[in-house]
């Protein structure tokens, strides 16, 4: 049997393929989404956390009063954290 692979995500994936049992690699899988899920939602806050601070630092006109905080900019999901969606789907 000759392959060819014709990139490095080629390769990691047949290493994969071979290594590793099918449960096995839908569960890395699923971890590799949840920490990428995770970048996203903390760029969300500290990008709400930096509006935040800015709408403070601005203030009102008139001086007076406080900015309120910046919401969530994706809705929560069914767990509850802004943008799960509970169910995770993988690209192959």
């Amino acid at each position: 049997m000759r392959m060819r692979i014709r990139s490095v995500g080629t390769a990691l994936r047949f290493a994969e393929s071979v290594l590793l049992a099918p449960g096995q690699q839908q569960a890395r899988r699923n971890a590799w989404a949840a920490v990428c899920e995770n970048r996203e939602y903390a760029a969300d806050r500290r990008h709400n956390a930096s509006a935040a601070r800015s709408a403070r630092n601005a203030g009102p006109a008139g001086g007076t009063g406080t900015a309120g905080a910046a919401g969530p900019t994706r809705p929560a999901g069914p767990t509850g954290a802004p943008g799960t969606t509970g169910a995770r789907s993988v690209r192959s």
